[in-house]
């Protein structure tokens, strides 16, 4: 890869790292260059960024950059989220919440592998909805987070427990647990928005 094209794929990433970031070491050996590299391909893009009417900023945070908004334009994005559409689950969130909801407590890697893309934006949204929330830690090496479903995703769906979930049929892998569980939540996602 050409260095001309750094810029736009460390762009790339920034974006597509999300709310968990990227540090330069990452982008370094994803590119297989130096970090020196990287760090002055960053240093060009904040300065795009700062010297354009462009509507990002790139945030460094300890040794991890994020792609952000810029604050002087937040009024906007709380109109955006403020509008009825925006009240609606995204796909990715249903997957994640209808997974959670069947499978709970369940960790945040046993979600990426029944889905088989990561869900850190997904769980993200529905911790933030309070739909989901954290119940405990798994035993074991890293003590990962475990979540289940909250109060609040009962009154979301109209449900008094989760006992009025739909059974799943029996011998399903999780795949299949997906699909099901995603077609109950699409309608009730419907029926509540």
């Amino acid at each position: 890869m050409e260095h001309p094209s750094f810029k736009a794929v460390i762009e790339g990433l920034l974006f597509a790292s999300g709310d968990e970031g990227i540090t330069a070491k990452q982008i370094a050996r994803i590119l297989e260059t130096n970090v020196d590299t990287i760090l002055h391909y960053i240093d060009e893009l904040k300065y795009d960024y700062e010297h354009a009417e462009r509507g990002m900023m790139i945030m460094q945070s300890n040794e991890v950059y994020h792609l952000t908004t810029k604050p002087e334009h937040s009024h906007f994005y709380k109109k955006l989220l403020d509008t009825p559409q925006m009240s609606r689950l995204s796909q990715a969130a249903l997957e994640t919440l209808a997974i959670i909801a069947y499978k709970q407590p369940i960790t945040r890697t046993e979600i990426d592998d029944i889905r088989g893309v990561k869900s850190d934006r997904p769980v993200q949204t529905l911790l933030a909805r309070s739909l989901i929330e954290e119940t405990g830690r798994r035993d074991g090496v890293g003590r990962a987070v475990l979540f289940g479903t909250s109060k609040d995703f009962l009154t979301y769906f109209g449900l008094t427990s989760l006992d009025e979930l739909p059974p799943l049929p029996e011998n399903l892998d999780d795949t299949d647990i997906e699909q099901e569980a995603d077609l109950f939540f699409e309608k009730l996602n419907e029926h509540s928005n």
